[in-house]
């Protein structure tokens, strides 16, 4: 009890029924608070302590895509919480017979508390967002993966002890991944930069939305197709695969057209001799980033990998609670 006491686990009251689509929806304030929660989170889970907080709570997890770190981390989240949580497959619903995703929103909103979904298109996300009446999560869409940025952004404070001011290079695809971890790092100040190879540069317009709150936070944001240029003094280095789920059509031309962008041992001998390997996960090993690089001294993956279940977590207790 006196653990709790010392930590305060409160949820970030201002989120308390909203959605969770993207970071450009949230102000940077509440991506600290988030933060702040989730190391929290971490501390009491890691001494046996996590109060039930969503007693009777039910999150329904909806997934196209198929997933790992995703589902269990949620679904082990709601359990330390006290809550429940539903895995519901959409080829297993009727929206994988054509339900409207307006119709599944408003149904889900009567039997559940929240709605985390892993989906193709986040289009689909916002009109279950605008229909239903509970908040939905964005588990991981075509454009974005904000719990993915928030796991990044604790393991990276945890261990370095600040973010303002760090330099993450972001050398690979210009996906979903890149573009909450661009957000993310505008919101607390963080210099990125993006390299990537011609053709495969993150979607404009959000860079742009995510250059107005750099601004406001003192940090820079930069895209490029030199890695070199990006990792040069980096604090972190960060890949993700060259073919995501549904590209697999594409996976021989990307192969092609990635060559250069291999995080290896020649390419991290230009950032920081401290500096951070990162992967969101699952890793291609020789292939987007060296066996060497990944199972070397610098890398954390794997400690960004159980963030995840402490920043969701925050994010459950926020807007659930």
């Amino acid at each position: 009890m006196k653990l709790l006491e010392e930590v305060q686990l409160k949820p970030v009251s201002s989120l308390k029924g909203k959605d969770l689509l993207t970071l450009l929806d949230y102000t940077s304030e509440e991506v600290q608070e988030l933060l702040t929660l989730a190391t929290k989170m971490k501390k009491v889970t890691k001494n046996g302590k996590c109060p039930k907080l969503l007693d009777g709570k039910v999150l329904g997890m909806i997934f196209e895509k198929n997933s790992t770190r995703t589902r269990i981390s949620f679904e082990v989240g709601m359990h330390q919480l006290g809550g429940k949580a539903i895995f519901l497959h959409a080829r297993d619903m009727q929206l994988g017979r054509g339900e409207p995703i307006s119709d599944t929103g408003l149904v889900l909103s009567g039997y559940l508390d929240g709605v985390m979904i892993r989906a193709n298109s986040h289009k689909m996300v916002e009109e279950l967002a605008e229909y239903a009446t509970i908040p939905v999560i964005n588990g991981l869409t075509d454009l974005y993966h904000p719990c993915q940025a928030l796991a990044d952004l604790e393991t990276i404070v945890e261990n370095k002890g600040t973010l303002r001011g760090l330099k993450t290079a972001y050398v690979g695809d210009g996906n979903n991944v890149a573009h909450s971890l661009v957000v993310a790092s505008a919101h607390v100040g963080m210099n990125i930069v993006v390299a990537t190879p011609k053709g495969y540069e993150p979607n404009a317009e959000i860079m742009k939305k995510a250059q107005a709150i750099a601004e406001k936070n003192g940090s820079t944001i930069t895209i490029t197709n030199d890695p070199v240029e990006a990792v040069k003094d980096a604090d972190v280095v960060y890949t993700d695969v060259w073919t995501s789920m549904g590209q697999e059509e594409e996976a021989a031309q990307r192969l092609k057209d990635f060559q250069g962008y291999q995080i290896n041992d020649e390419l991290v001998a230009h950032a920081k001799p401290d500096f951070m390997f990162m992967h969101c996960l699952p890793a291609h090993r020789e292939e987007e980033v060296a066996t060497s690089v990944i199972d070397g001294p610098n890398s954390y993956v794997f400690e960004q990998a159980e963030n995840r279940l402490h920043a969701q977590k925050a994010v459950l207790l926020s807007l659930l609670a």
